[in-house]
């Protein structure tokens, strides 16, 4: 999926197992439970979800759970339940077809749709997982320009973190 392209819809489960449908404007990111730089992002991109109430997140964990097992939904559902804080759904894609659909690489790999569902920026939260200064400056850099109704600087950048993990 190229920035200016229509975002695939999608429903899956979150960890309570209700169904949740997309809906724009939107940031998707891709993610899982065992990944360093996932988890080195992971309170940035919450924080970002509560400074933008007017945007739908959706964590999604596309990994394969048989060869990742700390990426199954029973560990998503410990990882959620263990911190209340979650300001976002966190989905399974069990099938894989969502992570295919937005050509997802690596875990995060972050995308940001506008109220009509266009692609308007994909790629890294910001410059340096292990610097929390940088505080997902991309991804918020994103939404601001959508705020504002501007394009955005920046609106790709090299999505970095751990391949996500097809079934065979």
């Amino acid at each position: 999926m190229k920035v200016g392209e229509q975002a695939p819809g999608f429903e899956l489960p979150d960890t309570d197992g209700n169904a949740q449908a997309f809906e724009t404007p939107a940031v998707v990111v891709f993610t899982c439970n065992h990944c360093p730089y996932a988890l080195a992002w992971h309170d940035r991109l919450m924080d970002v979800a509560r400074d933008y109430p007017d945007v739908n997140f959706y964590a999604i964990n596309p990994n394969d759970a048989e060869r990742y097992p700390r990426d199954s939904f029973a560990a998503m559902k410990e990882r959620v339940n263990a911190d209340a804080g979650w300001p976002m759904p966190y989905l399974r894609d069990e099938s894989q077809d969502v992570a295919r659909a937005y050509g997802a690489r690596t875990t995060p790999d972050v995308f940001v749709t506008d109220a009509d569902g266009v692609l308007r920026y994909r790629g890294a939260p910001d410059a340096d997982h292990a610097d929390e200064a940088q505080n997902a400056q991309w991804l918020r850099d994103a939404l601001n320009g959508l705020r504002a109704r501007e394009d955005i600087a920046l609106p790709e950048t090299e999505p970095v973190g751990c391949s996500v993990k097809w079934k065979p």
